[in-house]
């Protein structure tokens, strides 16, 4: 193959829309699971417990920011072109040095436990299938150890929430890397959890059951904190220790030099709101950034996340030389194909997808994660070939503008 032979790359819209309309019209057979994301949440909002639909729906105190992510999107309009021969579309990007079939990544949610049994495994089974990098938690109800086992050969990222125990962060490292994780997302945002609403009201925190710390329970650094080397044969004790090593609101700047002396794979930082900050992070040597409010679970009137986004990407390209690659990339409100089109518009390489793969598995398990991510793959793939591109990287500002209110 050379260089002028075209790609055999997967054309996720027209093969969806077939298959769709098919055992509608055919076989009497429409969808099993929702299109739409709205009708996602209604129907998990049915299927889950109160507390588990509150902890993965819910946001920071009122939840104005996980309202205004969404409607962010609305202020931004896609500008399609026409007669731009679009009857092949390649949606594939390549980053740090992989490549990988779609600008979409899973962002990782914690305690999936909550949601499906089978939790982060039947995700990693589902995200496989397309090849869609799974960015797992570091309080995933699996250990990583488990969950890439499930992933074999498709790719797999490590979640790192910084415990104030630099040796559990230290192992917690190491662990990800000997298993296979081929990069390090480093969440800033949560030293400490926000003020939930919903799961306050509730009483609710899954952690204070043992839900989604088997990673720390089955790590030597943890257990060394202990006073015996079984979690379990003290549960309440060990769930204490957790608490009290979680976080670190202490963290400063000066502290990644340290995190990146303990990996040699990419660390990225994830909850990059502020220009400045893109430019102190480039400064100090990170490989990536994702621009994210957590999808407004940590503070409550935050600025939306698509709003953040090209000041953010225009501070990365002013503080990098032009032989550096750094690459942006988003979190936070994505729903739909037009979502992912906008935001790759406005300088992301990738998204990471976050809600509407959470209900889909708590609705379907596995089947669910899958319905969610071929839905979006055939819209993403309509969307930019409608919009008269014939691959993700003809998607810049041209494409959109601001919508006249």
């Amino acid at each position: 193959m050379t260089d002028d032979t075209p790609k055999d790359t997967p054309q996720y819209g027209p093969k969806r829309q077939q298959d769709v309309y098919r055992k509608g019209m055919l076989e009497g057979q429409p969808p099993e699971f929702p299109v739409a994301y709205e009708e996602l949440v209604e129907c998990a909002h049915e299927e889950l417990s109160d507390e588990a639909f509150a902890y993965v729906a819910g946001g920071a105190g009122s939840e104005s920011t996980v309202r205004a992510n969404d409607r962010a999107f609305d202020d931004w309009q896609i500008v399609p072109r026409m007669m731009r021969d679009v009857s092949s579309r390649d949606l594939s990007i390549e980053l740090f040095d992989r490549e990988y079939p779609a600008p979409i990544m899973l962002a990782p949610i914690g305690v999936q436990g909550i949601l499906h049994g089978e939790a982060e495994l039947a995700v990693a089974r589902a995200a496989s299938e397309f090849g869609i990098p799974m960015v797992l938690s570091s309080v995933s109800s699996y250990t990583f150890e488990e969950v890439a086992d499930e992933l074999g050969d498709s790719p797999g990222w490590f979640q790192l929430y910084w415990s104030s125990d630099r040796d559990v962060a230290a192992s917690f490292l190491e662990r990800a890397e000997g298993a296979g994780y081929e990069a390090v997302v480093v969440t800033l945002d949560t030293p400490k959890m926000g003020w939930r609403e919903r799961d306050i009201e509730l009483g609710y925190l899954p952690f204070l059951q043992g839900q989604g710390l088997k990673n720390y329970f089955e790590d030597p650094a943890f257990c060394e904190r202990l006073e015996g080397d079984d979690p379990w044969a003290d549960p309440e004790a060990s769930i204490e220790s957790w608490s009290e090593c979680f976080g670190d609101a202490s963290l400063t700047w000066n502290d990644l030099e340290w995190l990146d002396e303990q990996t040699d794979l990419p660390v990225l930082v994830k909850g990059i709101l502020h220009p400045e900050d893109a430019r102190e992070a480039v400064e100090r040597g990170v490989d990536g950034l994702i621009v994210s409010n957590h999808g407004g679970r940590q503070v409550d009137g935050a600025i939306p996340a698509l709003e953040a986004l090209p000041d953010v990407v225009d501070a990365v390209d002013d503080a990098t030389d032009e032989d550096e690659d750094v690459p942006v990339l988003f979190d936070s409100g994505i729903r739909r194909g037009s979502d992912v089109f906008r935001a790759v518009a406005l300088g992301a390489d990738a998204v990471l997808l976050g809600r509407p793969y959470a209900l889909g598995l708590g609705i379907g398990g596995e089947d669910g994660v899958r319905a969610v991510l071929e839905n979006l793959l055939a819209d993403v793939d309509l969307t930019v070939g409608l919009s008269g591109c014939a691959s993700i990287d003809e998607v810049d500002r041209s494409k959109v503008r601001r919508a006249e209110r």
